[in-house]
């Protein structure tokens, strides 16, 4: 095997490697996304269905008046909702509760399985 040939299977096996590398990144990508949307499910979970309307509102930053409006609901009940979620996330304030949903978000999730005790507040 002459010096041109080894040149090609080293290249070959190359960019073998490097296929293989990209597909197995484009998985992890994949894998990535589903433990965000599992994280957000599990935290969610927590809530009552009406008070998961308000804490996805809440995320997206609404005022209690715009909730009622949205959901048809009175602002007591959203008032009353949204001190709920408040006490099952141990937290003073819906911004405080919102921010809490955002770094377990961005938090790696084999650090967040290791660090907790899984309690559903995180």
């Amino acid at each position: 095997m002459n010096q041109k040939e080894k040149l090609l299977i080293g290249i070959e096996n190359i960019l073998s490697v490097a296929s293989d590398l990209t597909q197995e990144m484009d998985r992890l990508e994949r894998v990535e996304e589903e433990c965000k949307f599992l994280k957000e499910q599990l935290f969610l979970s927590q809530f009552t269905q009406p008070e998961r309307k308000i804490f996805e509102l809440a995320i997206d930053e609404h005022s209690v008046t715009e909730m009622s409006e949205i959901l048809f609901k009175e602002r007591g009940t959203i008032k009353k909702q949204r001190r709920s979620i408040m006490q099952k996330l141990h937290v003073s304030s819906m911004e405080e509760a919102v921010q809490k949903y955002k770094e377990i978000q961005e938090k790696d999730t084999f650090e967040l399985i290791k660090s907790t005790q899984f309690n559903l507040a995180f």
